[in-house]
């Protein structure tokens, strides 16, 4: 909380306040989600929709799994939620990190831009849909949740 007084300090409380209720609401409905995920076993049928792509063609996209790999790790089990998706575990430390620098730079007063520059997007783009394609071939039958 001295971080938080410090920044009161100079921008006014009420604006430090107001700052850090955005990033704070975005930790929250997070954190809900992952509370509800954590609480509905998405392995139990009935309780989610069926991915459309999985469903109507057979094959994995890059999210297939993601759910039961944040239920696996809302519960501590690291391991099942990477052999769940991978990409999404990897996703979800992402945002923690990114999450955590915001609400930094918010609280000293500092401007947050996360803006990917177009050679990282296309790498990330890149990435998923290898991860995609391997997901789906014989060979890479450990990625498949």
């Amino acid at each position: 909380m001295t971080t938080l007084r410090a920044a009161a300090a100079t921008t006014g409380r009420h604006g430090t306040l107001r700052a850090v209720a955005v990033p704070l609401g975005v930790l929250g409905a997070v954190a809900a989600g992952f509370c509800y995920v954590a609480a509905v076993d998405p392995g139990q049928p009935g309780h989610y929709p069926a991915c459309p792509l999985l469903y109507y063609t057979g094959v994995y996209c890059p999210g297939c799994g993601g759910l039961r790999g944040a239920h696996a790790l809302a519960h501590g089990h690291l391991g099942t939620a990477i052999g769940c998706n991978a990409a999404a575990v990897a996703g979800y430390a992402v945002f923690a990190v990114v999450w955590t620098l915001w609400f930094s730079r918010t609280l000293r007063g500092r401007r947050f831009d996360p803006a990917l520059s177009p050679g990282a997007l296309y790498a990330l783009c890149g990435l998923l849909l290898a991860f995609t394609v391997v997901r789906n071939l014989p060979f890479g039958a450990a990625l498949v949740p």
